[in-house]
């Protein structure tokens, strides 16, 4: 009953369905960060540019997504309401959201201005800090009109429509891009007879970039919310206004946890990200390639964990009206951690044939690509894990379990894969190698307790237990 293949292979078609266009929106959206890193990369002082661009990013997603994170708490409310045809819950969740989203904003405000005291504490060059911390401020234009997609986001996916979001963040790219060529280097125009200059901002130019691109992925979002309303009548205009604390309630305590659990997890490579940086630029810019190598290929299992996630919400609401049983829920989960790892089986294979090739296209500088090199191929090794209990979390969370990810990335990342990595990195001078080793401890670990985890939920589904996937 936990695991029925013919169960999965019938699953399979839906999930993809819903996951290719997610797919394409995440990789659209982490073209965007490839696209600065790829830029900045050609500068005169590449490793400078890259080092501190480094910093800067992993800081602002860090708390950024850690906040942000609660409103994931939407996939199971929205996805559930659905599943269960309430489609006017669905609705104010959908506005409960967006007064979370700008309730956080506000958070994240506050906690970006201490920011600049706190990074000047860092052991880091401080030339890398002069750069870093004008760009985590040009990013933080962005964090409002962010949370705002975000929360749209999960309105949009859990109804089913996937290509708009492919679409916004794919176009967003070309703005992105656009801006970047503007900003990072600089240009002069010729026109009737006039002369304009837009002069050179390096990375500070490649941060104001992203939150532009940021503000023009809300917008389209909004757009499409509207659309989507009008030629489906989900009701959105007719919704009750009423902001009621008890809906903040329940979706921060549902979210929380999620947002923790994103913490956490990010938190992890903000922190070897910053022991990095005490190696010099050439090990953080070497890290922020292999980084972002790691970061485009966990994108597809990422996507593949939002359309599990929503798939497992809505087999569970339908159980509710009797549309539905705990085999298909167990299908909906165990066919996302099955793609997930599957991609990211083949993503390491490209990893360990061709590093230094990938890495080359970052950067010319031989330094940079010595010091990715090592970092990729370690990278190849947490891969498959990496996809396991990504999509494993996106299965729980679809059933309204959003706290065993939380435990178990504490546990496996901060009191065992942390302590080892720096054990090795420093302890026994592996560098920046040895903390690499210990992410890969930590993404084993979380893989297998999240799996137990997720077999341990379909039971409790199927014994009708009064659990969290029956809370909502």
């Amino acid at each position: 009953m936990l695991f029925r293949l013919k169960d999965v292979r019938s699953e399979l078609p839906a999930l993809i369905s819903l996951a290719v266009p997610l797919i394409a929106g995440e990789l659209g959206w982490m073209a965007m960060s490839l696209v600065d890193t790829i830029m900045l990369g050609h500068l005169p002082n590449s490793s400078l540019a890259m080092a501190a661009a480094a910093l800067a990013q992993v800081l602002f997603n860090t708390l950024c997504f850690g906040v942000g994170g609660v409103l994931l708490g939407l996939d199971s409310l929205i996805s559930q309401a659905l599943g269960a045809r309430e489609q006017t819950q669905a609705n104010r969740w959908l506005l409960h959201g967006l007064v979370m989203a700008c309730a956080l904003s506000g958070v994240l405000l506050l906690l970006f201005g201490f920011g600049p005291h706190l990074m000047r504490l860092m052991p880091v060059e401080v030339a890398v800090l002069d750069i870093a911390i004008p760009a985590m401020q040009g990013l933080n234009y962005g964090t409002l009109p962010l949370l705002l997609y975000f929360t749209l986001r999960r309105y949009v996916q859990a109804t089913g429509h996937g290509k708009p979001i492919a679409f916004a963040l794919i176009s967003a790219n070309l703005v992105n891009a656009a801006a970047d060529w503007l900003l990072i280097y600089g240009h002069r125009f010729h026109v009737s007879g006039y002369s304009l200059t837009v002069r050179a901002y390096g990375v500070v130019g490649s941060s104001w970039a992203t939150s532009f691109a940021r503000f023009y992925l809300f917008l389209v979002l909004a757009i499409v919310v509207y659309w989507l309303d009008r030629k489906h009548r989900y009701g959105l205009r007719g919704v009750s206004r009423e902001i009621e604390y008890q809906h903040l309630r329940k979706l921060f305590v549902l979210g929380a946890p999620a947002g923790a659990s994103i913490f956490v997890e990010i938190g992890i490579f903000a922190l070897v990200t910053s022991l990095i940086a005490s190696f010099g630029r050439n090990a953080l810019a070497g890290h922020e390639v292999a980084l972002q190598c790691a970061s485009t290929t966990f994108m597809v299992p990422f996507a593949i964990s939002s359309a599990t996630s929503v798939r497992v919400g809505h087999a569970i609401g339908r159980m509710r009206t009797g549309a539905a049983t705990v085999a298909n829920v167990a299908a909906a989960g165990w066919s996302g951690i099955g793609a997930g790892a599957g991609f990211m089986l083949a993503a390491s294979v490209v990893m360990l044939t061709v590093p230094a090739r990938i890495a080359h296209v970052f950067t010319p500088d031989p330094g940079v690509i010595a010091a990715a090199v090592p970092l990729m191929l370690i990278a190849a090794g947490f891969q498959f894990f990496d996809g396991i209990q990504i999509n494993a979390t996106g299965a729980l969370r679809g059933a309204g379990n959003t706290t065993t990810g939380l435990w178990t990335q504490l546990v496996c990342y901060w009191l065992v894969g942390m302590p080892l990595g720096a054990l090795l990195g420093f302890h026994e001078k592996m560098g920046a190698a040895g903390l690499w080793w210990g992410l890969l401890i930590a993404l084993t670990g979380a893989a297998v307790v999240l799996l137990a985890a997720w077999r341990k939920t379909l039971r409790e589904v199927a014994a009708g237990l009064p659990q969290r996937a029956h809370s909502m």
